[in-house]
């Protein structure tokens, strides 16, 4: 079953990236404490941001069209040059853009011009990690999950190796610069893997910018730019409340819980990524749908449920071992974060049906909306419960969620017979 082999190589990824992310946390932690953690978080997500709209937001139609156009080798080339030149064309004015802006985005997004320097370099090197992106799609919807599981596995392990050196010497910049460069590094790494594939040739990046191929990736590049603002600037606001609030030590505490929740979870969202979004795309009728998507519950929601399990009775620990005492007033926020993450991965695996089938209305609707609830919950728990009140406002949140998605999709297969 190609669920069940996309998954162990998944599984491969997922535990390379949390071994070495989790690894790069408890340097960032010893070395900065709860504070860089905030920061550094920030900085992801901002880096999150900005590569979406470096590449133009393309990355998810690109997986889609490439697992559809599989048979037809003339419509791949003009995919693969179209989006070339979309990523080129984006990473430029978008690198522009950070090195003549850097010092507001410092001030902004980390709460000082200390910090300039490395979105300036952010910047320059944002053409490389754009078109690294850009290969990895082509990688995921042509299937290689071999050649996918390599690129991803050299990009943690260099990510890690860039961490350790820059965070012992440089600390909270040190950090900042690792995640800047690691990934455009890893570009080069990727395209030549890409080169030596069997199936590639320059013929499939030089054909002319096919128009009616732009319309269809324009569609994914708007709902992905409206999730990539979305649902990071989200999280920077929740993040600022948190140290109006409660101070810059509560956001990293929220940070911490965070980094664990994405880490293990990584494994469904990497599989959801790898095999879902090619898988559904490439199906037509209803009947076909419906049983992918059973099957992928029976799969994979056991394993959400109990990996949620298994996590929070390992809570103490997981936080002794990923970080240090100072970061123990984790504990309160496993319950409820678990809670959201058990109906997060519920929900993901019909939201990721939006996307196969191009839902753009129907998306960026979904997203703007429970970005905004999320926030507000979040003000309102924070206001009356405290820190604890931020997890429980994500797992109300991704319960509605949930709640929706479930009624979208039962209307759009009833109405389609």
């Amino acid at each position: 079953m190609k669920l069940v082999r996309t998954t162990v190589f998944s599984a491969i990824i997922t535990f390379i990236r949390i071994a070495s992310g989790f690894v790069a946390g408890k340097i960032v932690a010893v070395f900065t404490g709860p504070a860089g953690v905030a920061l550094i978080g920030a900085f992801t997500n901002f880096i999150s941001v900005v590569l979406t709209f470096a590449n133009g937001a393309i990355n998810t139609g690109v997986v889609k069209y490439t697992a559809e156009y599989h048979e037809d080798e003339d419509k791949l080339k003009y995919l693969f040059s179209t989006a070339f030149k979309i990523s080129i064309y984006c990473s430029a004015v978008v690198g522009l853009f950070l090195f003549v802006f850097a010092s507001k985005f410092s001030a902004w997004i980390l709460t000082s011009q200390e910090y300039t320097n490395p979105i300036r370099i952010l910047g320059l090197t944002i053409g490389l990690y754009s078109l690294n992106s850009l290969l990895i799609s082509i990688l995921n919807g042509k299937g290689q999950i071999k050649t996918y599981t390599i690129v991803n596995t050299l990009g943690s392990i260099t990510g890690l190796l860039f961490t350790v050196v820059l965070v012992y010497f440089y600390k909270i910049q040190g950090a900042l610069y690792a995640l800047v460069l690691a990934q455009s590094i890893v570009f080069f790494i990727t395209a030549l893997l890409i080169i030596k594939s069997s199936w590639f040739s320059w013929g499939y990046f030089n054909r002319g910018f096919d128009k009616n191929i732009g319309v269809k990736l324009s569609h994914f590049s708007l709902m992905m730019m409206v999730s990539a603002v979305m649902i990071p600037v989200s999280q920077i606001v929740l993040r600022n409340m948190l140290i109006t609030k409660l101070g810059i030590n509560a956001a990293g505490y929220w940070q911490g819980m965070m980094r664990i929740s994405d880490g293990y979870l990584m494994l469904i969202t990497t599989s959801l990524s790898t095999y879902y979004l090619p898988k559904l795309s490439s199906l037509k009728t209803n009947t076909e749908l419906r049983k992918e998507i059973i099957n992928g519950y029976r799969i994979i929601i056991p394993g959400v449920f109990f990996g949620c399990c298994f996590i929070y009775f390992l809570r103490f620990f997981i936080i002794n071992l990923l970080y240090t005492t100072e970061f123990l007033r984790i504990e309160s926020l496993f319950l409820w974060q678990l809670v959201g993450d058990f109906f997060k991965m519920s929900a993901w695996i019909l939201s990721y049906l939006m996307l196969a089938k191009a839902m753009t209305r129907t998306f960026i609707i979904t997203e703007i909306v429970f970005s905004l609830t999320y926030v507000i919950f979040g003000f309102f728990f924070v206001k009356h419960i405290g820190l604890v009140g931020i997890t429980m406002a994500f797992a109300l949140n991704y319960l509605f969620y949930f709640i929706l998605m479930i009624i979208i999709f039962r209307k759009i297969f009833k109405k389609n017979g």
